[in-house]
């Protein structure tokens, strides 16, 4: 036997590592991450066993800005965020919307206009729920003067309540939100946005129990933050 060598003569098998639930789903979201470094981007596909899928995000809408977005990841634009802004001689216009696609919907009330609900965290999203909603913030000025009118004036971490179709079924999820409204301008960051995989089941805004991350770009660090606030919100 050669010197500086050692071999073991235990028949035994070593023990298995435990590793807990959290360092897992963070794990995996590596392996995920590695397995599309090729390519730059995640592959878009849910783990049989989650229930709610949920990204993490970080999107700003400011003049003129559209966000389109596809909650599940398919390809198809489920809700397009949108800030508009009109002018004339004496009036000037900037509203946030949250634009459903054709059967889908945005939990809500109607008035003078179809507003969308800026709704807490845990409140539940689901089929006894409204969804006409449109309108999220918006600042007019004119010769009257100026209003800033909807729920989501100068608001932080709240929920848009979301009901959309996969496949023709009903599915229900949220989108966390900042919205301000300062200097006849509105700004939204979008933050995050999730929903439930079971046809049909409420989903509660801000809930990421059961998630899995399954929609970051860029590198592996993005992924680790990813994966680490989905941790976190738990």
């Amino acid at each position: 036997m050669k010197k500086g060598f050692r071999t073991s003569t235990s028949n035994s098998p070593r023990p298995e590592a435990q590793v807990s639930s959290s360092t897992e789903r963070l794990l995996r979201s590596y392996a995920l991450a590695a397995s599309a470094a090729g390519v730059g981007a995640l592959a878009l596909v849910a783990p049989a066993e989650a229930k709610i899928v949920y990204t993490p995000a970080h999107h700003v809408i400011k003049h003129g800005g559209t966000f389109k977005l596809d909650l599940n990841h398919d390809g198809v634009t489920d809700f397009t965020l949108k800030l508009s802004v009109l002018t004339n001689c004496s009036t000037f216009i900037s509203q946030l919307l949250a634009l459903p696609a054709a059967g889908n919907g945005v939990e809500g009330w109607t008035g003078f206009q179809a507003y969308a609900s800026a709704l807490k965290s845990g409140h539940k999203i689901g089929p006894l729920r409204y969804f006409p909603g449109r309108q999220m913030a918006s600042v007019d000025a004119g010769p009257g003067g100026t209003y800033e009118i909807g729920s989501w004036v100068n608001v932080k971490d709240r929920f848009l309540g979301l009901k959309f179709k996969i496949k023709g079924k009903t599915h229900y999820g949220w989108a966390r939100l900042n919205v301000q409204v300062a200097n006849l301008a509105v700004t939204a960051t979008l933050s995050g946005y999730a929903y439930e995989t079971e046809p049909g089941k409420a989903i509660k805004a801000g809930a990421t129990e059961g998630s899995d991350v399954i929609a970051m770009q860029g590198s592996l660090g993005d992924l680790a933050r990813g994966a680490w606030t989905a941790q976190r919100a738990k």
